[in-house]
């Protein structure tokens, strides 16, 4: 749920990124995660741009495709790795996954993914020693902060910047994006994400649901300990998982709401459809004429092959 001395700005945010060419140009910061996820964030971006938002991106300097060829602001900070590191990193995490399907939440996000994690949630630090770019947010007056939670980075930069945050994501590891924004989700309806179960579950799935929330409070602030203690640094106090996830305003998943599980949602929770990848392509048009010959062929295939058989 949206901060409580933050209700005034929530139209605003919802006029910026839904209202189709009638919201007044804002001013927006934007902090986005490298990867695919980037091609659908991107999208939204360039529509922002071409309504006539000012957008300032804020990118680390080693990345896959982040801030080219964007006609706004990219501001860059510098990392502590190199793109060798981080590709060296993300090969080994989808190896792993490939050959050792994880059998449990621990194996999945402590062993090979923990260190292309460790070199993602780094950025914010990198981010907050870069002391010249935080005093140009700070002076840039921005009206919210639309961001990808993946590396909870720009959940830290909305906090500390005291800005209403506009999420763009698929969903949220463990169970944060539920309990921070006070979702009802009952574990006998609603599986777990990693499990892979239906809204159907069999009494013993149900069990293996409710054993798996249990591993997620045990395993995920081990997780996230790094990020964490990034977090504590920067705002100068102890933070949780709660007090970062529960300052976002609005919630935009790239999903559909037919195509997810059955589940409460709170009213800043908004289904926009779209997948995590670059828009493809049409598909070549096909004659009638093409689709007739097809016909013929398989009918006389379908013919020679029952006379045989006869």
């Amino acid at each position: 749920m949206a901060p409580a001395a933050l209700p005034g700005l929530l139209p605003l945010c919802a006029c910026l990124l839904l209202t189709p060419g009638l919201a007044q140009a804002g001013k927006l910061l934007v902090v986005p995660m490298d990867g695919s996820h980037w091609f659908t964030m991107r999208s939204v971006v360039e529509k922002l741009i071409q309504k006539g938002h000012e957008l300032v991106v804020v990118v680390p300097d080693v990345s896959w495709h982040l801030g080219q060829s964007l006609n706004c602001t990219v501001k860059t900070y510098k990392t502590s790795h190199t793109l060798e590191d981080l590709n060296h990193e993300f090969v080994s995490f989808v190896d792993d996954q490939w050959k050792n399907r994880p059998q449990t939440l621990y194996s999945f996000l402590m062993t090979s993914a923990r260190g292309f994690f460790e070199i993602v949630f780094s950025h914010c630090r990198s981010l907050f020693n870069d002391k010249k770019l935080v005093e140009y947010l700070k002076e840039s007056s921005f009206d919210a902060v639309f961001l990808d939670p993946f590396d909870m980075c720009g959940l830290i930069v909305a906090k500390y910047f005291s800005l209403p945050s506009v999420v763009f994501s698929r969903g949220v590891f463990c169970h944060y994006l539920e309990e921070a924004a006070q979702s009802p989700v009952p574990l006998s309806y609603v599986p777990r994400m990693l499990l892979g179960y239906s809204d159907a579950m069999t009494f013993k799935e149900r069990v293996r649901n409710h054993i798996f929330h249990l591993e997620e409070h045990l395993v995920c602030p081990y997780f996230y300990k790094t990020v964490l203690e990034i977090a504590s640094e920067v705002l100068q106090t102890p933070v949780t998982e709660y007090d970062l996830f529960s300052h976002t305003s609005i919630w935009l998943f790239r999903t559909d709401f037919v195509l997810d599980y059955p589940r409460p949602v709170m009213p800043n929770m908004i289904f926009i459809g779209g997948i995590n990848c670059k828009q493809g392509k049409p598909l070549p048009e096909v004659s009638c004429l093409s689709l007739s010959k097809i016909g013929i062929i398989c009918l006389w295939l379908f013919k020679k092959r029952f006379l045989t058989e006869l």
